[in-house]
């Protein structure tokens, strides 16, 4: 016979979730922590930009509000636009119009931010986002949501 076991779904309520600040002008709502990489909303307020980086891994993102621009390129992605970054991607990005930027965004890997130089000067990844969240959690006194944290 056919185990018909199957484990459930898990809803998260991302409307009530607060956004966390993680730079001027730039902050996010964890969704999900993995072993090999997150997914978030990020939310950049307007004329604020994701400095120039490079992904280790694949990166996915969907544009849910707003208008953001790709550094170097000039090329505008909108609300329902989708971006696939491959691994060794590098790329920059700004928040343009008068409205938030919010993107749906599933990191793989790291993402290195790059000096003028093209040195690796910060890097995010699955844990130092996941600190980021817990550390967020402590100072305002709200317990972590074990759903997101994996």
């Amino acid at each position: 016979m056919l185990n018909t076991t199957f484990e459930p779904a898990r809803p998260l309520d991302t409307e009530g979730m607060p956004w966390i600040p993680t730079g001027p002008g730039k902050s996010f709502r964890p969704l999900r922590f993995a072993a090999d990489g997150w997914s978030e909303l990020m939310r950049l307020e307007p004329g604020s930009t994701v400095a120039v980086h490079r992904h280790t891994g694949d990166v996915h993102a969907f544009n849910l509000a707003g208008t953001r621009e790709i550094l170097g390129t000039g090329e505008r992605v909108g609300p329902g636009n989708y971006v696939y970054e491959p691994a060794g991607t590098v790329d920059g990005w700004g928040a343009v119009g008068d409205e938030p930027c919010v993107v749906y965004i599933k990191v793989a890997g790291t993402i290195e931010y790059l000096g003028e130089n093209g040195e690796v000067i910060e890097s995010a990844n699955a844990q130092t986002q996941r600190a980021v969240y817990l550390a967020w959690c402590r100072e305002h006194g709200a317990p972590p949501d074990a759903q997101i944290l994996g």
